[in-house]
């Protein structure tokens, strides 16, 4: 097996007309013609990840978010993502990534994250357009609870079911409310308020919520909101993505979880006492 094979499988199955516009997925680096005997699948391409791979020895990175979203003018080894890439190339291992063609799949990115928390009758939060249309894709998964919770309840379930980050899982609404539709966004989901509003669901969980986009949705009569950390949203793909490739080529693949979430310390006064 090559990276190209390999590469070639990715792009089958996440095609990179998926992708949105602005982002940058595919393969980063690499020799096509250079043989995979172990990969390393990733939520981040940074330092301690790139560790890991040189670690384990693998010869591929799958990764989902991009090492170059954004223009760069150089990948000097002084640089941040100069000096990846040049450890990357010196030890031979290929960089691929699979970012918004991987979320809007299906299945994708919430899909692992809606199986995480038990959903059932799953069917997009917002159904994908242009040449990712049809089949079940888009962005976002909504399904059903096996059986109803209250936002307290579900936002103790989140925290067991997904991977532990410091910042935990914190929950928006009244702690009594009954849910028993949600819908997930893996990553950054506050865009979305207001189609998760129109969804029917109960309870809407993704990452980066900011203050006033919550307490606006909320003043208006919107669903729960549960707000988890980025990496530990996106983490549960890594799974799926690595028995795909174990089944389709029968090679090593590793789930890296180092949790690359970049908040480290989470603290509460001891004598703190929460209510609605």
């Amino acid at each position: 097996m090559t990276v190209r094979s390999v590469v070639d499988a990715l792009d089958a199955r996440f095609p990179r007309n998926w992708a949105e516009s602005w982002d940058r997925v595919g393969l980063v680096l690499g020799e096509f013609e250079h043989p995979v005997n172990r990969v390393l699948c990733v939520v981040d391409c940074v330092p301690e990840t790139v560790d890991q791979a040189l670690d384990v020895g693998a010869d591929l990175i799958v990764a989902h978010h991009p090492l170059f979203l954004k223009a760069v003018s150089s990948i000097a080894p002084d640089t941040f993502k100069g000096a990846l890439v040049h450890r990357l190339i010196r030890a031979g291992v290929a960089l691929y990534t699979a970012h918004t063609n991987a979320d809007v799949a299906n299945p994708g990115v919430s899909d692992a994250l809606a199986a995480r928390l038990g959903l059932t009758g799953l069917r997009p939060l917002a159904p994908a357009e242009g040449a990712a249309a049809g089949e079940g894709r888009g962005l976002g998964r909504v399904g059903e609870l096996p059986e109803p919770l209250t936002l307290a309840a579900l936002t103790r379930l989140a925290a067991e079911r997904l991977p532990a980050t410091a910042a935990g899982v914190r929950a928006a609404g009244d702690p009594e409310r009954i849910v028993r539709t949600v819908a997930v966004c893996g990553g950054a989901g506050d865009s979305f308020l207001a189609v998760a509003a129109r969804s029917g669901a109960d309870a809407y969980l993704c990452a980066d919520l900011r203050h006033h986009p919550v307490s606006e949705h909320l003043a208006a009569g919107g669903p729960a909101l549960l707000d988890v950390a980025h990496w530990a949203s996106e983490r549960p793909w890594l799974d799926d993505v690595a028995a795909w490739l174990r089944d389709a080529f029968g090679v090593e693949v590793l789930v890296s979880d180092v949790d690359t979430d970049p908040w480290t310390v989470h603290a509460n006064r001891d004598d703190l006492e929460i209510r609605p």
